[in-house]
């Protein structure tokens, strides 16, 4: 008991490290099994606070009471976890245990019993694997006692409800279901039973077939997954796209059932998607509004509250929710969620901040938010955002520009070192068509903001005296601005002095250039070339010229950016494959290893032949690198038409080859001869098997008259008794196929290497 304490510290320390531990989680709950009740409840109580829809830590943690006959804490249990796990091996367990506490209550305890089915098939009938829970409920039905006619007729009735609700249901026993209700009909009335049973067929065949279907979506699916956020593992994208299809296969109402059927199938789909993938926000986020959209606001309220809980810290489930809330009217409560969003102050982001202000100016108006942003300003966490916000929101929604730039000016005074406010508030200016204060505030900034932050306020600058200023303001402000970035890196060392590039930029407009697209290229790289005229630089990465931009240059860019990120092959030395291509047509001349004159020719490659001297020498000199049986066996070989062979040709010849033995002195094995028919010449075999098939390797048949041949044979074979079996097991799998073959087609086969028998009958 000791050692089991221990390994359940350690599975604790784990959790504490990380309370989504999987395998550390699995061990734990293993362990709690062994445990007494007592000692395994606050384990399964530390599990579940985790994994709250983990439908098999909830059934071994409620078993773990009723073994111990703790009635009332299995109650307790249950009203936590059953309408939150909607799994099929949780919810039989709750009917075991109805079923054992009413067993002796009588009557009454069978209408107890009886409500409980009800209940349970109203939340997992829909189940793909419910089909026991009706087999069971039917089975409990037709055992109660009826003490008259009357209660018979009504027991009958009750079962055939079932079976008719049963049959409908696409499970895994619909079939067998089938069967026993057309017994239980025909056992009733045949008459009856011809009515209903036509009637219902339909029915059936269409549940069979979504059945068939929606197995093929369900396969698919981990039930024994626990919830754990998402960490973009392939297992878990995986699961993502098989609850996705099997939704949207649902949606489409596959049965063609009414619309209340088919959404309680669509419910009882999205809650057990949940059980596993509980801390996907997207997935609460489509189940609401699916609910929305069916036209049940309340029950997507109740959706997003639910979600909120199991993500307390996704905004986006927030502002998503207060959307819906504010989209019916209800301003109290989405103002409680935006409240919700600011927190205690302290920690609140400038996004809330930003949003809260928008919702006050959108439901209480002008005031509201006006009063909210002078208490936000005073906030550690208010950034230049806020401030930017409210400016624009009063110039443009409250039509109020002495107020937008007052608010810009307070901010300036507090964001000087912010380059992007500079500039939203120029952007801000130039609506305005306040040029002299742009340039007062351009000044104000660059004299305050050190040369390696200001590169982007210089560059807004300069296109602004592009645009709008004569040509002195416009030569000055572009040197001054070659000054001030000189050393920083932005500029070159010749930098100052003026270049085609500035012209260019200086005189284009949006995506409009005084050159074309080439010269404008030519111009980046040159560009680029003159800030690194002084290091080192390596060839590979130099600019190639077409497409070519800089990410640093003043503003010169090319319209062909997208095509400079593509590297094009060298298409001089390709050769295109024509099937209808000659076999052999290679013209080049080659010299070959000793002893193997037409190697080159049996294996010479029209691709290869085209591509040059270079490649050549390097083919030659893997030929004489290779073994001569090699090249013997390559030489036998046929040139075919296209780039797959005929397997059966290969393997004929590889049976058929006279490879050479190795010498006795230099391998431990036994030289063994292998027995061998004449190979086909290669100009047989490079015909067009459309004309001529080839055939394979078992069935080569001997010519006529050529007894002799069978003689040399027949003594050839004779001698493979005599040596070692062969090492090499596909050797051996191929002689068993060739003589297999022979003897059901009657040619002439090799003996069997691995008895030893010989067979060389002809037919």
């Amino acid at each position: 008991m000791e050692a089991e304490f221990r390994r359940v510290g350690d599975q604790d320390r784990k959790l504490v490290d990380d309370k989504y531990n999987v395998e550390a989680t699995e061990s734990l709950a293993n362990e709690a099994l062994h445990l007494p009740i007592s000692e395994a409840a606050p384990i399964y109580e530390q599990l579940l606070t985790v994994f709250p829809t983990a439908a098999k830590y909830w059934k071994q943690y409620v078993e773990a009471q009723m073994v111990v006959n703790n009635d009332e804490a299995t109650k307790q249990i249950f009203s936590r976890c059953l309408l939150n796990c909607l799994q099929i091996p949780l919810w039989r367990c709750y009917i075991r245990f109805i079923r054992k506490v009413n067993d002796k209550k009588g009557v009454e305890g069978q209408e107890e019993t009886r409500k409980a089915f009800d209940f349970m098939l109203s939340y997992v009938g829909a189940d793909i694997a419910s089909g026991p829970v009706w087999m069971e409920y039917i089975t409990f039905l037709k055992s109660l006692p009826a003490l008259s006619t009357q209660e018979e007729s009504q027991r009958m009735i009750a079962v055939r409800k079932v079976y008719q609700k049963a049959i409908v249901t696409p499970t895994h026993h619909i079939e067998q279901l089938w069967k026993e209700y057309e017994n239980f009909e025909n056992s009733v009335s045949r008459q009856l039973a011809k009515g209903l049973l036509s009637e219902y067929q339909p029915k059936f065949n269409s549940a069979r077939a979504v059945y068939r279907e929606r197995k093929k979506y369900v396969d698919g699916i981990d039930w024994n997954m626990l919830a754990v956020p998402p960490t973009g593992s392939y297992k878990e994208e995986s699961q993502w796209m098989a609850w996705k299809k099997l939704l949207a296969f649902e949606k489409g109402n596959p049965q063609r059932i009414e619309n209340g059927s088919s959404n309680k199938r669509i419910i009882f789909t999205y809650e057990q998607c949940l059980m596993h993938l509980y801390h996907y926000p997207d997935l609460w986020y489509d189940y609401a509004m699916w609910h929305a959209k069916s036209g049940s606001i309340d029950a997507a309220i109740k959706v997003f509250q639910r979600s909120l809980k199991a993500l307390p810290d996704s905004e986006m489930l927030r502002y998503a929710y207060g959307e819906l809330e504010e989209s019916r009217g209800a301003i109290q409560p989405t103002k409680k969620i935006y409240e919700s969003l600011l927190g205690d102050g302290v920690n609140t982001t400038a996004l809330a901040h930003i949003q809260f202000i928008r919702f006050l100016r959108r439901t209480e108006g002008v005031e509201a938010a006006r009063k909210y942003f002078l208490d936000a300003r005073k906030s550690p966490n208010c950034t230049y955002h806020v401030y930017v916000a409210y400016a624009m929101m009063a110039f443009c929604l409250d039509k109020d520009p002495k107020m937008a730039h007052n608010v810009f000016e307070a901010g300036l005074k507090r964001f000087m070192h912010e380059p992007v406010y500079i500039l939203e508030y120029a952007d801000f200016l130039t609506r305005l068509n306040d040029d002299r204060n742009i340039r007062a505030l351009f000044e104000r900034a660059l004299s305050s903001l050190p040369s390696e932050e200001s590169v982007e306020v210089w560059k807004r600058f300069t296109s602004f005296e592009q645009t709008y200023g004569d040509l002195a303001s416009m030569l000055k402000v572009e040197r001054r601005k070659k000054e001030a970035l000189s050393g920083t890196g932005e500029e070159g060392p010749s930098s100052l002095e003026s270049s085609l590039q500035d012209v260019a930029s200086r005189y284009s407009f949006m995506d409009l250039w005084p050159c074309s697209s080439k010269e404008l290229d030519h111009l980046a790289r040159q560009e680029w070339l003159t800030k690194n005229i002084n290091k080192k630089v390596e060839k590979s990465t130099m600019p190639n010229g077409l497409g070519f931009v800089d990410e640093d240059s003043t503003g010169l860019t090319s319209n062909l950016a997208v095509s400079s990120k593509v590297v094009y092959p060298d298409t001089n030395q390709m050769v295109i494959y024509d099937p209808r291509q000659k076999p052999g047509a290679g013209n080049f001349q080659t010299t070959t290893a000793a002893g193997v004159p037409t190697a080159s020719k049996s294996l010479s490659n029209p691709v290869i032949a085209a591509v040059g001297g270079q490649t050549m020498s390097a083919f030659d000199e893997i030929l004489e690198a290779t073994p001569p049986a090699l090249v013997a066996f390559l030489s036998n070989l046929p040139v075919v038409e296209g780039p797959t062979p005929d397997v059966d040709v290969v393997l004929s010849i590889c049976l058929q080859s006279d490879v050479p033995a190795p010498q006795p002195g230099k391998s431990g094995a036994a030289p063994m001869q292998l027995p061998s028919i004449p190979a086909p010449s290669t100009s047989d075999l490079s015909v067009s098997s459309k004309s001529h098939p080839i055939p394979s390797a078992s069935s080569f048949k001997p010519a006529r008259g050529k007894r002799k041949h069978f003689d040399r044979q027949e003594e050839e074979e004779a001698s493979v008794q005599s040596h070692p079996l062969p090492r090499d097991a596909f050797r051996i799998r191929q002689i068993q196929k060739a003589r297999g073959t022979a003897s059901q087609t009657g040619s002439a086969s090799y003996g069997s290497a691995i008895s030893g028998d010989l067979s060389g009958s002809t037919g």
